[in-house]
């Protein structure tokens, strides 16, 4: 691929993931992702087919780059800091959470578009959580890694999904993100701490 078609597609696809955000796939409209791409609407269909082809690629771009930058907890890393890593990346890239919430709306009960992939993936992080902390081994066998995985991924993406009931709740003071962060941290402790707590060893 040369320089100038990847810079391209970089610019669409840094459109794309924006316009989804903002309006899913039945809303997003391919000549205002040119328009802020400065790319030619052919060419995007040249490259993607359709929309529907091109917000799987976004999304799988931008969960791509989330398990970059926080992966999956190796054996000895300290829980707390992975949840402490990706509660701001959320925070930084909140487009990736709506871009989720629009992939529910418009795929309400069926498979997604590469979820035997993307579930290996979550089942490997899973994998890695249970082993770090301890859980749904010997030390807690009645704890479950993957549901854990789920507790946590809420704990951090929910409160940044739902603003206004996060708003209700918290308020709107610059201190709130601070405040539900340092909670879910503390969740996340105690969790770990406990299973720490329990090891024989």
């Amino acid at each position: 691929m040369s320089s100038r078609s990847e810079q391209t597609r970089n610019r669409i696809y840094q459109a794309a993931l924006e316009e989804f955000a903002q309006y899913g796939v039945s809303g997003a409209r391919v000549d205002r992702i040119a328009r802020e791409a400065k790319a030619n609407k052919q060419a995007i269909y040249l490259y993607y087919d359709d929309k529907e082809k091109l917000f799987t690629l976004v999304l799988g771009r931008a969960l791509e780059e989330l398990a970059e930058a926080v992966p999956a907890p190796a054996e000895s890393d300290d829980i707390a800091t992975y949840i402490d890593r990706l509660f701001t990346y959320h925070k930084e890239h909140p487009a990736i959470l709506r871009l989720l919430l629009w992939e529910a709306l418009e795929h309400p009960g069926v498979p997604v578009p590469d979820e035997a992939a993307r579930t290996q993936h979550y089942q490997h992080k899973a994998h890695a959580l249970g082993k770090a902390s301890g859980i749904g081994g010997s030390t807690l066998p009645e704890l479950d890694p993957q549901a854990l995985l789920l507790v946590f991924t809420a704990l951090v993406g929910w409160p940044l999904a739902i603003p206004q009931v996060t708003r209700m709740i918290m308020g709107d003071g610059p201190e709130a993100m601070d405040r539900i962060k340092a909670a879910s941290i503390a969740v996340a402790q105690a969790v770990t701490g406990t299973a720490q707590e329990s090891d024989p060893a």
